[in-house]
């Protein structure tokens, strides 16, 4: 039922769109009209210009809208990130990848919570797993799927030498219809442990975290920073139905690669995009070649053009 609620609040907002649209091409129709009788000021053309280049920008939003056209794109979404090879620098590399996340979610007007890390060896995360919520969340999210090179000269190197850092982006969509998706009871093994990290006498003391194995897959998730084991538990089911959904999707994508006469690349990340740091400032992504020079921009979440360039080249296939 959640999901048949936010697909309908999904199509309102896209018709507040449209008629919202319609409105602003009728105005400058009417304006441009009034200025062609009457001697128009600089002024007024300025006022004219203005408001063409705001409803050609809502237009364009209202196309991107129709980008969205897979199955899970209006649910929320699972990130889970995971540090390469290279110790305390692969590992604050997913940090700075969390944060720009975090911050992305929050430019979008979205909701985060962390639900489960594994601190780094002196600093950053070896992993962390995010709960994206809101509008289109997995739909977007879902482009950011893969390996994140970085550039840069370390702050972890006494000589100042540049390293390069890799870390995984994994997303998948949180599943609340969970008709979709069969889960045994038989079939899941629970554990509790104590939490890892810093969070007051209450999660130090008690085994509140929880860990749970799908044994016919192997996937394995966790959750730990709910103050209870009963809400870790539940956040801990959303995540595995997530994992099985995303499992679930690439079977399916495997298959149609196959009838189409393709072989789908079984490997554990292809390298999607790279942030450089130095000698110069570039992020670029490798699948649609869009390249943003303000780097520090896009670690601090500006990143949705990167998303709309890859949601648009798939629209292509």
């Amino acid at each position: 039922m959640k999901k048949v609620g936010i697909e309908k609040k999904s199509v309102e907002q896209v018709l507040n769109k449209i008629n919202l649209s319609e409105k602003q091409v009728d105005d400058l129709f009417v304006l441009y009209d009034l200025l062609q009788i009457e001697n128009a000021s600089e002024e007024d053309k300025k006022g004219l210009d203005e408001d063409y280049k705001l409803a050609k920008k809502n237009i364009e939003n209202l196309y991107n809208e129709t980008l969205y056209s897979g199955e899970h794109d209006n649910v929320d979404a699972l990130i889970e990130l995971h540090a390469g090879a290279g110790g305390e620098e692969a590992q604050d590399w997913t940090e700075m990848l969390m944060r720009m996340y975090s911050r992305y979610a929050e430019k979008q007007g979205l909701s985060v919570r962390i639900l489960n890390f594994l601190y780094g060896d002196g600093a950053g995360y070896k992993s962390v797993s995010l709960l994206v919520e809101g509008n289109h969340a997995y739909g977007n999210l879902k482009c950011e799927r893969g390996v994140h090179r970085l550039v840069r000269i370390s702050p972890f190197d006494a000589n100042k030498r540049r390293h390069t850092s890799f870390a995984s982006v994994e997303v998948s969509p949180i599943i609340d219809d969970t008709d979709e998706i069969k889960i045994n009871p038989d079939e899941i093994k629970v554990d509790t442990f104590r939490s890892g990290g810093a969070g007051g006498q209450h999660i130090n003391k008690t085994e509140s975290a929880v860990r749970i194995t799908h044994i016919p897959t192997g996937i394995i998730v966790a959750c730990q920073n709910e103050r209870s084991q009963t809400q870790n538990r539940e956040y801990a089911m959303k995540m595995l139905y997530a994992k099985l959904a995303e499992k679930a999707e690439k079977e399916k994508e495997a298959e149609k690669l196959k009838q189409l006469g393709q072989q789908m690349k079984i490997e554990w990340g292809s390298q999607i995009r790279s942030y450089v740091l130095c000698p110069y400032t570039m992020v670029k992504d490798h699948r649609t070649n869009y390249e943003q020079g303000d780097a520090n921009a896009v670690l601090d979440g500006e990143i949705q053009e990167f998303i709309t360039q890859k949601l648009k080249m798939d629209k292509l296939k």
